[in-house]
């Protein structure tokens, strides 16, 4: 378990602050970048590391996206497209699912 930097799962700071709000819980990304059990801070709150899963984006749900901060898998589609410019959505990609949750005290 380490302690490491917000960013390394969480990609800006609109992102972080999300997650401090408790709207975003998870978050998809092309690389394991955390272990379950690393712990990260955003605005003096720390959040673990629950769960760290390989997945496809075909893998992902509604779900998974409005743990993200999208309405929904559609939405979520299009922001990534939005935000990654030539970015195309293949079920196959493989990705690494990040799930957080503020520490309890």
């Amino acid at each position: 378990m380490a302690h490491i930097d917000a960013g390394e799962i969480l990609p800006n700071d609109h992102v972080q602050q999300m997650a401090a709000a408790g709207r975003v819980t998870q978050m998809h990304r092309g690389h394991q970048y955390a272990d379950e059990g690393d712990t990260f801070e955003i605005d003096g709150t720390e959040f673990e590391v629950t769960d760290v899963t390989h997945r496809t984006l075909g893998d992902m749900t509604d779900e998974d996206a409005q743990r993200e901060g999208s309405e929904d898998l559609e939405a979520y589609k299009e922001r990534m497209k939005k935000v990654h410019g030539s970015f195309e959505w293949d079920d196959d990609s493989e990705v690494v699912r990040h799930r957080f949750a503020p520490v309890e005290e």
